[in-house]
């Protein structure tokens, strides 16, 4: 998506989204069904509960797993991690873009506002 952007307009006009929570897939998918939100502190517990190793995909350069719920539903879990936020970060800075914008505030990780900082100048942008 940020190619298309960055195709169309200038680097440091665009605001790349992050999201600061994960997904819950049920298993196998189809159309009409959604997935459920967490945040990503709760998807890692989530992990734990379930005993089931996190993986890295590297094309997505996120972290995910895989468990049966107690119900014989398989679900697919994606979410972000630390590693996964400077990775995104890096990419924001490696484009030249103007900065990132998170959504569902309230949803961040403990390391999220300490990366970030460590990271970038930030700043509050008066209201309009």
């Amino acid at each position: 998506m940020l190619d298309f952007a960055t195709s169309v307009m200038q680097n440091n006009k665009i605001l790349m989204g992050m999201a600061l929570y994960g997904y819950d897939w049920p298993l196998p998918h189809t159309p009409g069904t959604r997935a459920s939100g967490l945040s990503n502190l709760t998807a890692q517990k989530l992990a734990m509960a379930q005993q089931v190793p996190i993986q890295w995909d590297s094309a997505a350069q996120s972290p995910y797993f895989r468990y049966r719920a107690s119900d014989g539903v398989d679900h697919d879990v994606w979410f972000e991690d630390a590693l996964s936020t400077l990775i995104k970060f890096q990419l924001v800075q490696d484009m030249n873009l103007h900065g990132l914008t998170y959504w569902v505030l309230g949803q961040e990780s403990p390391w999220t506002y300490y990366l970030m900082t460590d990271r970038f100048n930030v700043r509050k942008l008066p209201a309009r």
